[in-house]
């Protein structure tokens, strides 16, 4: 998949999804969906977000970049288009945003938004508007309808709300795929291994949203193998309060496996929530607890299949 944040470098002509797209949930793979198949597939989304654009505050993110960009390589996606967002763009009407950046720079063939997709300056363009635009070029416009899930809206926050309750299944569900935290392996204070759980202290992209803290049955991959083997993990989201930790760690035990993962980048896909984190009054304790967590974690993976999961990618 070619990658580029430039408006130079843009293949054309386009077949176009457009959105934020954090998480690619159904919802949005949804909007995707129509474009796959054709040259050149194109994603076209806006970095920084919008919202922190306008607010100045990071925004937590469902799908970091490098982590969007392999969901939607996975999906078929040829392109993706990392539009600079910035008092430029943001100043132009609807009529100016498609006919510069949709008609003349990606040479849009066809374009695909969701139904509560909005546009131009102040957000003052609808897909109504979007479609009565494009149509004056000949370029057809796809509106996919709101996706529900049990009665519910399929949305980025709803996803967020969930994951920072603990709900994970429901958060699975509602993305289509289990949610994955993605980092590289630094040293940690090795307190595992003395008491016999050797931990992979896991460090995320700081715009990475982190669930709600306490432990985890996980699959873990290897991203330095080409077609990793799924690894069945248990993983701690907290402060560690029984040894006085003072800063959130995340913090990985691989069942049945040992070896060296210092400087590499694994994928985790969290399976199950297990228990909220909590304080032992000794480590002979958490050690108990521990190994609970590890038989409750073996029998839950046992019952849930690994996904597939795909490691490539191309930047300009």
């Amino acid at each position: 998949m070619w990658i580029t944040s430039s408006l130079d470098t843009i293949k054309t002509p386009a077949f176009v999804a457009l959105g934020n797209f954090d998480g690619i949930h159904q919802g949005h793979q949804q909007v995707i969906r129509p474009i796959l198949g054709h040259t050149y597939a194109t994603v076209l989304t806006f970095c920084p977000h919008p919202q922190e654009f306008f607010t100045g505050k990071q925004r937590a993110l469902l799908t970091p970049r490098d982590e969007k960009a392999q969901y939607l390589q996975e999906l078929g996606v040829q392109q993706l288009v990392l539009l600079p967002f910035n008092q430029t763009l943001a100043n132009l009407t609807p009529q100016e945003f498609v006919e510069e950046i949709l008609v003349r720079r990606l040479q849009a063939k066809q374009i695909s938004v969701g139904q509560d997709f909005c546009f131009g300056k102040q957000r003052s363009g609808t897909t109504l508007d979007l479609q009565t635009i494009a149509a004056q070029h000949g370029i057809e416009v796809q509106i996919a309808p709101l996706f529900v899930h049990n009665g519910e809206r399929i949305s980025s926050s709803a996803i967020r709300q969930a994951l920072e309750q603990g709900n994970l299944s429901y958060a699975n569900q509602l993305l289509g795929r289990s949610y994955r935290l993605i980092g590289q392996v630094n040293p940690g204070q090795q307190l595992g291994r003395t008491i016999g759980f050797p931990t992979a202290n896991l460090k995320l992209p700081p715009e990475k949203f982190v669930p709600r803290q306490g432990v985890y049955s996980v699959w873990v991959y290897r991203r330095s193998q080409p077609n990793p083997t799924p690894l069945p993990g248990v993983m701690n989201i907290g402060r560690r309060p029984t040894v006085n930790g003072t800063s959130q760690t995340i913090e990985v035990h691989l069942l049945d496996w040992s070896g060296d993962l210092y400087g590499e980048t694994l994928s985790v896909s969290l399976e199950s929530f297990l228990r909220p984190e909590q304080k032992f009054s000794s480590l002979e304790d958490l050690k108990a607890q521990i190994q609970t967590d590890c038989e409750s974690a073996r029998s839950q993976l046992a019952h849930a299949r690994p996904q597939p999961q795909l490691m490539q990618k191309t930047y300009d």
